[in-house]
């Protein structure tokens, strides 16, 4: 059975840094994409960064700020946030495409304060 594992969420000042990383369980084969996700509170929920295609690409609000890497072993995907705005609280989710179908993290909160 497949689990996506969030981590790293917390309470940060505005102009600070935090590590989000998801790893994935229950599975032998790799994810085709790897994403990071967010919902702001009365907003859809919004593709934040991305693997796809052999590339990454980011949500205009945080390229320049935001980087999404993983693991060699394609299993753990992790998202470095760097000076973090108040904008960005958010609950942020991780997000594995695997062999067609959808998988998502629970969730892990992050909250930027000004």
């Amino acid at each position: 059975q497949v689990h996506l594992q969030e981590s790293g969420g917390g309470l940060v000042q505005a102009g600070g840094s935090l590590r989000l990383s998801c790893v994935v369980s229950g599975t032998i084969f790799s994810p085709n994409v790897m994403a990071w996700y967010r919902q702001i509170p009365g907003k859809e929920r919004e593709l934040v960064a991305r693997f796809w295609g052999g590339a990454r690409d980011y949500a205009d609000s945080v390229a320049g700020r935001f980087t999404i890497s993983r693991d060699k072993a394609w299993k753990t995907v992790y998202l470095q946030m760097d000076s973090l705005k108040s904008e960005d609280t958010a609950l942020y989710y991780c997000y594995f495409q695997i062999r067609s179908r959808d998988y998502w993290g629970q969730g892990t909160q992050v909250t930027v304060s000004s």
